[in-house]
């Protein structure tokens, strides 16, 4: 039929058949676009660089400390003073806080005066018993002589030893009362709360006049004052018993916090649980704690922050790479072709992360692939032009 014979037709049929040939005509000029304009990519250049392999905590880990110290007195008693606040820095043997002890003082006070009765009482006894150890020793010259007889040189030598016994139990009481002295102390040290280390004071459960009780034990109370050492901070992650296999002590690690957005800090293994957790309704994990390194003063880290652990357990370095996003299903990338032609190429990959894959084989150093794979119309076969990619990091 010719577009001259379109006038025979009824006017209805007329109608479709011009449609029709418009459609037919759009559709060919489309396609003519289509081929004639490419499609703008961004392209990716083929480099080398470091590949590292990781694995991360399964749930949100959890910041400590080091050293934490929830403590009560070794006694009970009523507490009469309190001489630290919530948050306030304390050093190592300061006093947090002390119960009612002035029966105790007393006893101390009681033992420090005996010790003077003693004291005294020796130099009385014992400087008699010299006296008494000289005469003796007279009246052995003068039994010699014949001036006594032996009945008093005997008198003599009993009075002696007897007033040297009684010196050396006067010593004996020395001994006693300072004895009693250590005895009272340790009973005031039982009522006294000293800091084990330097630290800053996080809770206090206890008031002045209100009574302080020792846990005993297999019996969990609440401690009196909970210290921490918050110049030595890790953090508690469980990892998954499949990676677990992987984890050495002393591994780099990179910790990321909740809340301190847009920044890691550094850390290192310091111990891998020796055991697998079987939690119900949870996957079975190990637990891993990772130290922070050379934290700032400034960096004020609290102990309970959630954080998130990524152990780096493989690195190589100067490697041939490729971004992971330029990867499509079975290792295949985009490759920018002759003529800005796209191909497909199939790679062999070795180490690989969230960020960068290891290629082994199937690209050389230099070549470009296409990294925007989500824009429309990207496959292979399609002519493109290269847009600017933005600098790999």
């Amino acid at each position: 039929m010719t577009f001259p014979q379109l006038g025979k037709l009824p006017s209805k049929f007329r109608k479709l058949a011009i449609l029709g040939i418009v459609v037919i005509v759009a559709v060919i000029a489309v396609g003519f676009l289509a081929r004639s304009k490419p499609i703008a990519v961004v392209l990716q250049a083929v480099e080398r660089g470091t590949v590292e392999a990781s694995v991360s905590n399964t749930r949100a880990g959890t910041v400590n400390a080091c050293r934490r110290a929830k403590m009560s007195p070794a006694a009970g008693g009523q507490i009469s003073k309190l001489r630290v606040k919530k948050g306030e820095r304390v050093k190592k043997g300061e006093v947090l806080l002390e119960l009612w002890n002035n029966d105790l003082h007393a006893q101390e006070s009681l033992a420090q005066e005996q010790l003077k009765v003693a004291l005294t009482r020796v130099e009385e006894v014992c400087t008699m018993a010299d006296a008494a150890r000289r005469d003796a020793e007279r009246s052995q010259e003068l039994r010699d002589k014949g001036f006594i007889s032996a009945q008093q040189l005997d008198r003599a030598l009993t009075d002696a030893s007897a007033r040297q016994s009684a010196c050396a139990s006067a010593k004996g009481d020395i001994e006693q009362s300072k004895s009693r002295i250590a005895l009272a102390r340790a009973g005031l040290d039982r009522m006294v709360l000293r800091a084990p280390f330097d630290g800053v004071v996080a809770d206090i459960s206890g008031e002045l006049g209100e009574y302080a009780t020792p846990s005993p034990p297999g019996i969990a109370t609440i401690p009196a004052i909970d210290l921490i050492d918050d110049s030595c901070l890790y953090v508690s992650a469980p990892i998954d018993e499949v990676d677990a296999a992987k984890l050495k002590v002393g591994q780099f690690s990179r910790i990321t916090l909740d809340a301190i957005k847009g920044r890691s800090f550094s850390g290192k293994v310091r111990r891998i649980a020796p055991y697998v957790l079987d939690l119900e309704k949870q996957a079975r994990t190990v637990e891993v704690e990772v130290e922070f390194d050379k934290l700032a003063q400034n960096d004020n880290l609290l102990v309970g922050y959630s954080a998130d652990v990524e152990i780096v357990y493989d690195v190589r370095k100067q490697v041939l790479r490729v971004p992971a996003q330029t990867l499509m299903e079975g290792n295949r990338v985009l490759l920018f072709g002759n003529k800005g032609v796209l191909e497909e190429r199939k790679l062999t990959t070795g180490l690989s992360n969230w960020e960068y894959a290891e290629v082994t084989s199937g690209l050389v150093e230099g070549e470009r692939i296409v990294s925007s794979l989500d824009r429309a119309g990207v496959k292979a076969g399609v002519r493109v032009v290269p847009e600017e990619a933005k600098p790999a990091q």
